[in-house]
């Protein structure tokens, strides 16, 4: 099993799980070209899975469905994605050849984002989050509450920490300088600065990365560490009220956030 991670636009990634007959499943295709042009090199699409309807997720479906009919393509419930031809929530399956995927519903960045957790049988797991969880930060809150949104960063946290989060955007370096303003202090997270610093000077695709290295540098599910409390209590004046108002804090100043 190869993970391919197949650049579009400034900075997302179309990521393909491709099996040793070159069949794939095609996740989040912002823009058909990449997928086709990587039809030269032996890949042929065997299934689309859609985190959400954003265009830079979503709009080369209808493309790749011109060229193959057929092509299943697996998305949540929205009519903002009308080239599903399957429709899928919180508990589902899909079921592709040799892949297994669990869906999980993780509202917040949209209200109907769904995230894929699985892949073939051998090898870790690999979590297709789309714009929830991104190395070392999280999406925009554009249709979803604080709470939603931590309450979906933590189901993505409560999966396997070997499970390889693959993300839909090369944001990593850009969440470093803030993840580094929050928690200065963070040895885990000076390591995965540097070794993310090396991977794009060399140009190389900071991701996927593990979930157990997301847990220990990404501020946004280190809501209850010591480190990220005071520095939201700095940032208020006062200790937060709750942990929901020490992740909405975290979500504004990151916002705000300049380098």
């Amino acid at each position: 099993m190869r993970l391919l991670a197949l650049p579009a636009f400034e900075d997302n990634y179309i990521w393909a799980l491709v099996d040793d007959e070159g069949d794939a499943l095609v996740i989040d295709p912002g823009d058909a070209a990449p997928v086709l042009a990587a039809t030269g090199n032996g890949l042929w699409p065997s299934a689309v899975l859609v985190t959400h309807h954003h265009p830079d997720h979503a709009g080369g479906i209808a493309a790749l469905r011109a060229r193959w009919p057929t092509l299943p393509v697996f998305a949540p419930e929205d009519d903002r994605i009308p080239d599903a031809t399957e429709r899928v929530g919180d508990g589902d399956t899909v079921a592709v050849k040799n892949w297994r995927l669990s869906v999980l519903a993780v509202p917040g960045h949209t209200r109907s984002h769904i995230a894929f957790h699985g892949g073939g049988a051998d090898g870790p797991p690999h979590l297709f989050c789309g714009d929830t969880l991104f190395s070392l930060g999280c999406g925009r809150l554009f249709e979803g509450t604080p709470a939603q949104m931590l309450a979906s960063l933590e189901r993505l946290a409560a999966l396997p920490d070997a499970s390889l989060v693959c993300c839909g955007h090369e944001y990593t370096l850009a969440n470093a300088a803030f993840a580094s303003a929050v928690d200065p202090h963070n040895p885990a997270l000076r390591h995965r600065v540097e070794e993310a610093r090396v991977m794009r000077q060399a140009g190389r695709p900071t991701l996927p990365v593990s979930l157990a290295s997301e847990i220990a540098t990404n501020p946004f599910l280190r809501v209850d560490t010591e480190a990220v409390r005071a520095a939201v209590s700095h940032r208020l004046g006062r200790p937060p009220v709750d942990r929901v108002e020490t992740f909405a804090t975290l979500r504004q100043w990151k916002n705000d956030f300049r380098a």
